[in-house]
């Protein structure tokens, strides 16, 4: 039995919410990747792009992303790894010839002829196609006599261009990272791939036996035989319903994949609730996953996100309801349509009760509407 890991889209380096996600992306290659890697021992892994979440990586996740290649290197397990949209493809492929001689391929750039990674296992020979990201002018560089307009296009003269040298006696694994339509995006992926210009047709990947894909972060099947293993960490709070996972890839007399749950240290989640409720939950269960809270009461809570993190320390966002009674663009969470805002003076003795946790008096009240009345003259209150 042959077994090829796939995963992709590690972003290292990312921060989310100002908050760096490199302890839990240490956590996710210390005690998640190695172990699986050591215990399975698969035959080569696919990594499909975005190494790193932007094109000059901090230092951090350049050590992490070393410590990789060297485990890798020392357990002899091949890499085949492509870059990506958000990687800097110049920078990721420093040492690459050296880096070869330890079965480590890092494809950074698009070739004319795109030379297959040949794996040999058990009287079977598997050729693996490493296609990094590129934009449709790279393509159009290396094939001047076609009409090239959109990625389309691009994908479509590229894919022809491997499938005319093909051998036949073995099986074909592409690598690539792009958005193939009809698939589903998150908010954490790049915007400019939800326009239908750099959207690729599933059936442009008809003829490989695996499409092992980057770039969407949710894990899903693409065309017959692609599949997205999506990212194994949460990047926004749109994956909060995410199940995160990598793909294990098993090739005897058929091919069949295996989803490995990628389970993090700390999870990325939607809560809600009244104040009070969320405090209370806290007091018994404190949690340190990411978190955004959707505050459901009706009146002003003072400082809530201060006084929320000292139960949830990694609250890292806050919606509430209050604040946005009224707004058009904003629909009441029980369902009932939009809600009228509450009055100014509504509004003041709410502030009165639930910030100075006092009740506010006539003489409270005439003077708010006095000062209010100065402030719509102009006049200085």
């Amino acid at each position: 039995m042959i077994r090829i890991l796939h995963t992709s889209d590690w972003h290292l380096g990312k921060t989310v919410y100002g908050k760096s996600m490199l302890p839990d992306q240490e956590y996710f290659i210390e005690e998640i990747f190695f172990p699986l890697v050591r215990r399975e021992r698969p035959d080569c892994v696919l990594l499909a792009g975005d190494i790193y979440d932007r094109q000059i990586a901090p230092v951090e996740a350049i050590r992490l992303f070393d410590r990789v290649i060297s485990e890798l290197s020392r357990e002899r397990i091949p890499l085949v790894a492509i870059t990506g949209n958000h990687d800097g493809a110049d920078r990721v492929a420093v040492g690459t010839s050296l880096l070869e001689q330890q079965g480590v391929i890092l494809a950074n750039r698009l070739e004319k002829e795109i030379r297959p990674v040949i794996l040999e296992r058990e009287g079977r020979r598997i050729h693996i196609y490493p296609l990094p990201y590129f934009e449709p002018e790279q393509a159009r560089a290396l094939y001047p006599d076609q009409k090239i307009g959109q990625m389309q296009d691009a994908y479509a003269a590229v894919l022809q261009g491997i499938r005319e040298n093909m051998d036949p006696s073995a099986l074909h694994i592409l690598v690539a990272h792009c958005f193939i339509a009809g698939c589903t995006l998150s908010d954490s992926e790049n915007p400019l791939s939800v326009g239908g210009s750099v959207q690729v047709a599933g059936n442009l990947l008809d003829g490989f036996d695996y499409v092992a894909l980057g770039h969407l972060h949710a894990p899903q099947r693409a065309g017959k035989t692609g599949r997205y293993s999506g990212s194994p960490l949460k990047y926004s709070f749109d994956e909060s319903h995410h199940k995160k996972s990598m793909v294990m890839l098993e090739i005897g007399e058929e091919i069949s994949m295996h989803v490995i749950p990628v389970i993090p240290h700390r999870d990325m989640r939607r809560i809600q609730g009244t104040f009070q409720e969320l405090v209370e939950i806290g007091k018994r269960n404190p949690s340190e996953d990411y978190l955004f809270v959707t505050l459901t009461d009706r009146t002003p809570v003072y400082l809530p996100m201060e006084q929320l993190r000292v139960y949830y320390p990694n609250l890292l966002g806050l919606r509430s309801e209050w604040m946005t009674m009224g707004d058009p663009s904003v629909e009441s969470s029980d369902g009932g349509g939009f809600q009228k805002r509450q009055s100014d003076e509504e509004i003041f003795d709410a502030f009165m009760r639930q910030i100075c946790e006092i009740e506010p008096t006539l003489e409270d009240e005439n003077s708010f509407q006095s000062a209010r009345e100065r402030e719509e003259k102009g006049e200085t209150v």
